[in-house]
């Protein structure tokens, strides 16, 4: 069992609404701990809050850092209020995965087999469009043809149509910072980001057993980042490649 609570300040308030952030779609972000580990999860729905993928400034330089994403976003006139790291990549910060941005396809699905976490198969894709998100396994993804606005391959995914990963076993004693999302009913993105090491099958957890959610994806471990502006929290940790995030415009507060 999960035990949400928010943190405002130095004050200590109970969770009430997941959703507050209303046009300005700021974050829902709370502290939880799931069988005596700290997480941070941040919620969001698509319909309400414009999420985006980033990769590349307008100059064309791979962004990196939370604070370097911030500063472009305000000379455009928008505030972010959420960042997460989205997407494992290569020494250059380029997706090892499918990545799209804005329509475009700035780089291919992967579905060869190989080494380490991303390989770690069933692998999926995390995609945003409009109003509508999702997280699906990356053959049932292809074969669907669909063309989403954003999208990002990563691997493992955690859960696949309810079942656990077949590589996660609960007796894994392999522990990192890890970070991930699901999405519920289409359009509910839930990002989860442990505040300690866990391992693989207690983060899985989370998703499976507090969200009941059927497709999770992880992200990464190790480099797993979050900014989120309502509780002042901005990690600099290694540069990164994709990132996910959620904007408002500047008039908003």
């Amino acid at each position: 069992m999960v035990t949400e609570l928010y943190f405002c300040g130095r004050s200590l308030v109970l969770a009430v609404s997941l959703f507050s952030f209303g046009a300005s779609a700021r974050a829902a972000c709370r502290d939880a701990e799931d069988q005596g580990a700290s997480y941070t999860i941040c919620e969001f729905d698509a319909r309400e809050a414009m999420m985006r993928l980033f990769l590349r400034d307008g100059k064309g330089k791979v962004y990196g850092s939370f604070s370097a994403l911030e500063s472009a976003l305000a000379d455009k006139g928008e505030r972010l209020v959420f960042a997460m790291n989205a997407g494992m990549y290569d020494a250059d910060r380029k997706p090892v995965g499918l990545y799209v941005e804005s329509g475009e396809t700035l780089h291919r699905a992967n579905t060869a087999n190989g080494a380490g976490n991303f390989h770690m198969k069933p692998n999926g894709v995390f995609w945003i469009d409009g109003p509508h998100a999702g997280v699906t396994e990356t053959s049932r993804f292809l074969a669907s043809r669909q063309r989403p606005a954003f999208a990002t391959q990563s691997g493992p995914l955690l859960l696949s149509r309810g079942r656990l990963n077949p590589h996660i076993h609960e007796d894994g004693q392999s522990k990192n910072i890890r970070n991930g999302v699901c999405v519920k009913d289409g359009r509910k993105a839930i990002f989860a980001i442990s505040n300690e090491a866990v391992t693989f099958h207690a983060f899985a957890d989370v998703f499976r057993e507090r969200y009941a959610c059927s497709d999770a994806l992880y992200f990464d471990g190790s480099i797993s980042s979050l900014y989120a502006r309502d509780i002042n929290r901005n990690d600099r940790l290694r540069p990164m490649g994709p990132i996910v995030g959620a904007v408002e415009h500047a008039e908003h507060r």
